[in-house]
């Protein structure tokens, strides 16, 4: 995989259009003048997560005896979950909405930095560990154009309404449908020769 289809995927699954809405519904409880700085620093906790887990997820798998294959079975469960939610959401209501200020939880992780990320950073490095530039590459330009539709969140969420952030976040899910299939697929073929 090159740092081009790298990036591709991980802005598929950090989905950072189908994202929007979410982000506004958990900043409602911030006043408006704050919500920049909000957005901006959940932004960079996500990416720091990100990073650390690059760069300290192949230890992590070696401390836990994990096998390659696993990985790639397990991402692509994930991811396909992942995916159907975007596909078929859950309904939101406003009880389940957030009375404070968002700090972590949800915006930067699982929204951004969320577990489908951390998985497919696993598989990038676990299968090409030479390549660890061109992944830290790839995950900064997925994370900066993530992060360039999120500050404007508000409006984009204007100008989209909530149909079109729908039909956005679910034509994502099913490009992520594709890719999660193929990843387990990946998987077993590799437990298979082995």
């Amino acid at each position: 995989m090159d740092t081009l289809s790298a990036t591709l995927l991980l802005l598929t699954i950090m989905d950072p259009l189908g994202n929007v809405a979410t982000f506004v519904a958990g900043l409602r409880p911030v006043p408006p003048e704050k919500r920049l700085r909000v957005i901006a620093r959940e932004l960079v906790i996500a990416l720091v997560i990100l990073v650390v887990f690059l760069f300290a997820g192949p230890w992590l798998l070696g401390l836990l005896h994990l096998k390659q294959e696993a990985l790639f079975i397990s991402g692509g469960i994930v991811l396909f979950l992942i995916a159907l939610k975007m596909i078929f959401p859950p309904s939101r209501r406003e009880a389940d909405e957030p009375q404070i200020e968002p700090f972590i939880v949800p915006l930067a992780t699982p929204m951004v930095a969320g577990p489908s990320v951390l998985a497919t950073l696993l598989v990038l490095v676990s299968t090409q560990p030479e390549q660890k530039t061109r992944w830290l590459t790839a995950l900064l330009i997925a994370w900066g154009i993530t992060a360039a539709v999120l500050l404007f969140a508000p409006a984009i969420s204007r100008v989209l309404k909530e149909k079109g952030s729908m039909a956005v976040e679910r034509l994502m899910g099913m490009l992520l449908v594709m890719v999660a299939v193929q990843m387990f697929l990946n998987g077993i073929e590799h437990y298979l020769k082995n």
